[in-house]
């Protein structure tokens, strides 16, 4: 969480003071179906369904596709885990590809992974930094493959003038207390096909059928579930919308700063980003010749006062941490397994992907900050090069 203050307050109050808490059965046009045209107006879509977090709006992205057993979908080696979940949740398996030295995505790993089986690629902007979109959408349109963009760390940001989200068949938000704007927990997901987005709906309300929007859904219903979000998260997103343009101007400022003053380092390199001016900002990646620098750098850095990690101590992120895939315990019933669903088995190792392993130990993320000073900042910049300097 950036930024959240008294602005919130009121609109949580508005809510609760007018006693409709519920988006449905006289909650209709209030916060939830504002904030749903505020967002598909902020990410240039047709269509935006607000749920309960990320992972859902993944997962109801992958039922509007019609992703289900017996089908893949790729997904990055470096991600939280939850972009690998969504694909057992629908009953299909994840392929797990490696990352380049962006930490996204990379879509000659994700071409070396298609097989017949494979109908669908994820791509996660991880730390708010685009994937090279145009590759792997040519990749998608040579083989087939439907994409889902997993933006749900990269609320706001953009690949050459396109909104992130948006470029894909579905895009998925999360609106976590750890992301660029937040209610809490909350997510959404957003597309332009109406079949989609009709699947997307019925299965995130188990109740769509009842509606008063039922009469226009042409996709016959089928048993859905339950990621409604309420009228109080919804009211706190619509505030910290009109944040969002705020926080990315200041972050990305603080990082055109950084990354200006530390350009000439000898002892690492800037990582890689695909589309500078959508990067979100919210880290900056340094790049390390190898791990164990890497690791003397974290050192020097915390001698220096300079809080900063690796991404291959991020726990959850790292496939080699997501037990319930690697060990292939897909559900909690087998008959719902998807590993026991497909007619092609897969296998995991923890050194399946190497290239990835190998640029997250050697890079080193310092976080950005909307509301450092210019004093602090300068500071900073002075600590890390101190730092850099003992390598």
């Amino acid at each position: 969480m950036y930024i959240i203050g008294e602005e919130e307050v009121q609109a949580v109050r508005r809510v609760i003071e007018s006693g409709r808490l519920f988006r449905y059965r006289g909650g209709e046009g209030g916060e939830t179906d504002q904030f749903e045209r505020e967002w598909s107006q902020t990410t240039g879509v047709a269509h935006t369904i607000a749920m309960t977090s990320g992972t859902a709006a993944l997962i109801c992205g992958l039922v509007g596709l019609g992703i289900g057993p017996g089908d893949e979908v790729i997904v990055p080696a470096y991600t939280f885990m939850s972009t690998a979940l969504a694909p057992l949740a629908v009953g299909a398996v994840p392929i797990i590809a490696e990352v380049d030295e962006s930490l996204t995505l990379d879509p000659a790993d994700v071409e070396q992974k298609v097989t017949p089986h494979t109908k669908a690629v994820i791509p996660v902007h991880m730390s708010g930094w685009p994937c090279n979109m145009d590759a792997v959408m040519d990749v998608a349109r040579r083989h087939h493959l439907a994409v889902v963009e997993d933006a749900c760390q990269a609320d706001g940001g953009s690949y050459k003038g396109k909104r992130l989200g948006s470029i894909g068949d579905a895009g998925a938000f999360s609106f976590n207390h750890f992301k660029i704007i937040t209610c809490g927990e909350g997510g959404a997901l957003v597309t332009d096909s109406r079949d989609i987005f009709e699947r997307a709906l019925i299965h995130h309300d188990t109740g769509c059928i009842y509606r008063e929007h039922a009469s226009g859904i042409k996709t016959p219903f089928f048993a859905g579930s339950n990621f409604r979000i309420t009228e109080i998260l919804s009211a706190i997103l619509r505030v910290q919308l009109g944040r969002l343009d705020g926080i990315l101007a200041a972050l990305r400022k603080e990082k055109r700063t950084m990354m200006q003053e530390l350009k000439g380092q000898t002892a690492f390199a800037l990582s890689p980003i695909h589309d500078r001016e959508g990067d979100c900002a919210t880290t900056l990646g340094l790049l390390l010749e190898s791990g164990q620098q890497a690791r003397a750098f974290l050192e020097h850095l915390k001698t220096e006062g300079v809080g900063a990690g690796s991404p291959i101590d991020s726990g959850r992120h790292v496939y080699t941490n997501w037990e319930p895939v690697l060990e292939q315990r897909g559900a909690h019933h087998p008959a719902l397994d998807a590993f026991r669903l497909t007619a092609s088995p897969v296998t995991y190792s923890p050194d399946m992907c190497p290239r990835t392993l190998a640029n997250l130990e050697r890079t080193v993320c310092i976080a950005t900050s909307p509301t450092r000073s210019a004093e602090d900042l300068a500071d900073l910049i002075t600590r890390i090069k101190k730092a850099a300097a003992r390598l």
